[in-house]
């Protein structure tokens, strides 16, 4: 499911244009995942949750989601979460794009805007920072405390309307366990696990997100 995602985040990449509505990302999105091998959408039934410009800081429940009648801007910002599920299998992807003078950029990190190229920067470095402190014997809620305070220690706040930082992959979403305070389960408890920072400039206007799956290869946490 994860390469289905990839797949289709790549899609959208290539895809995006001033003028799109976000509706007709959604319905790519979706389209190609289920051109590729997905049977349904995990979360609430929603493939793709797509934000664009300042709506990028919103964090909303799945059940609260309505894609936004917005229309992407010749410089804009957008954020694309995938869900994609074939027999209760689940992948899980989320990416921050940027168009630039009108084009999507293939590399978003390649941006001129400072303030957008700083973002996916210090998603890039979350990810990696977790690759180097996770180990299997860490508690979730152990994680959730070094990389929330990695998170300010980049001059950024967490804005997950629940403020954790992933969850279990499981067959059924009520079964989650997420990396939030109180959650003394061990991270090598569960079989995979996301890591989905979603993160903004204190006060800023546009949010960013990077979300990859993990497991555990050993005593190394690896993405899948």
């Amino acid at each position: 499911m994860q390469a289905i995602a990839r797949e289709t985040m790549k899609v959208a990449q290539q895809s995006i244009r001033p003028g799109q509505n976000l509706t007709a990302v959604r319905e790519l999105c979706e389209q190609t995942m289920l051109s590729l091998g997905a049977d349904s959408f995990w979360y609430w039934g929603i493939g793709a949750f797509v934000f664009c410009g300042t709506d990028t800081i919103q964090s909303v429940p799945g059940k609260s989601y309505k894609t936004a009648d917005r229309v992407i801007q010749a410089e804009d910002i957008i954020t694309i979460d995938l869900s994609p599920q074939r027999n209760e299998i689940w992948g899980d992807f989320a990416r921050t794009i940027i168009v630039e003078n009108g084009e999507p950029l293939q590399e978003s990190k390649l941006t001129k805007r400072q303030e957008w190229r700083e973002g996916i920067l210090a998603e890039e470095q979350l990810h990696a920072a977790l690759i180097g402190v996770a180990r299997p014997a860490m508690t979730f809620e152990e994680l959730h405390t070094r990389m929330n305070a990695h998170i300010l220690e980049l001059g950024f706040e967490n804005i997950d309307f629940l403020g954790n930082l992933g969850h279990s992959i499981e067959r059924k979403s009520a079964d989650r366990v997420y990396i939030e305070p109180g959650n003394t389960l061990r991270l090598d408890e569960v079989e995979l696990f996301t890591f989905e920072p979603h993160i903004r400039r204190p006060n800023g206007d546009f949010g960013f997100k990077h979300e990859n799956i993990y497991q555990f290869n050993g005593a190394v946490l690896a993405e899948i």
